[in-house]
């Protein structure tokens, strides 16, 4: 996961004002035990944003689906699972919208498993839920996808390790540099407590900010439940990123 200057608040210096300590978690996680493995160990160098990045292509409206955002369609027949409406706006740092930048997701199916080749336990596979979609906000910064609440499951960090239900979420400004990376969560999970990696978020409000909202207003009788997730890119209020910016 990565994030780009830009998330920081310029200061009337003409520098940065970083986000508050603890918002992030460190590339170097000690729990999180894959972490020890892949983290730099040199200190990094920030290569500026140049024309050439800031000027390239970027995801146009024409390349989204009619049923991208839609994970239950894509498929001749409906995954199996518990339908939900997974939606928010998406704000920079003042709370303000950030209209027509793409969003994607990707997330396991109601068995908790992914359509991955690296993943093989003994869960299966769903024939109509591939768990990848993607959208455009629209001009007051909302999203909205359909898709199947994702299932816990065995990642073998620590003895008996299960992660929590959740889904993947990957945000992009203006250009592709800027993408951003996070996880959403949903309330109340039981596996909190022992997830090294929701806990590697140091502060605590923080860390509740990577949690969805269930919305009964947004709930569809008969249909599907609905989750509110908002997401904030930097600032105090910032959504929690994986970031180099923030390595222990």
């Amino acid at each position: 996961m990565r994030s780009p200057r830009q998330r920081s608040e310029p200061t009337e210096h003409g520098g940065y004002r970083r986000d508050p300590e603890g918002t992030h978690p460190p590339l170097d996680s000690p729990s999180y035990r894959s972490t020890v493995l892949r983290h730099p160990k040199q200190p990094l160098i920030l290569l500026p944003h140049r024309m050439t990045e800031l000027t390239g292509p970027v995801f146009g409206e024409d390349r989204i689906g009619p049923v991208d955002h839609d994970l239950t369609r894509q498929h001749a027949a409906e995954p199996q699972g518990q339908r939900i409406i997974v939606h928010g706006r998406l704000l920079d740092g003042n709370g303000k919208p950030v209209p027509h930048s793409l969003v994607e997701i990707w997330q396991a199916n109601a068995g908790g498993r992914y359509r991955h080749t690296g993943d093989r336990w003994p869960s299966p596979l769903d024939p109509n839920f591939d768990g990848v979609g993607r959208t455009l906000t629209d001009a007051r910064g909302n999203y909205e996808f359909i898709t199947i609440k994702p299932g816990a499951y065995p990642w073998g960090n620590h003895d008996n390790a299960w992660r929590p239900a959740h889904i993947h979420f990957s945000l992009f400004g203006t250009a592709f540099p800027q993408r951003l990376v996070t996880q959403m969560y949903f309330p109340d999970d039981p596996l909190f407590a022992q997830d090294p990696i929701f806990n590697s978020v140091p502060d605590p409000a923080a860390r509740q900010r990577m949690v969805s909202e269930f919305d009964l207003a947004r709930t569809v009788d008969h249909w599907a439940l609905a989750f509110r997730f908002d997401i904030v890119l930097r600032g105090s209020a910032a959504t929690p990123f994986e970031d180099e910016e923030h390595e222990a």
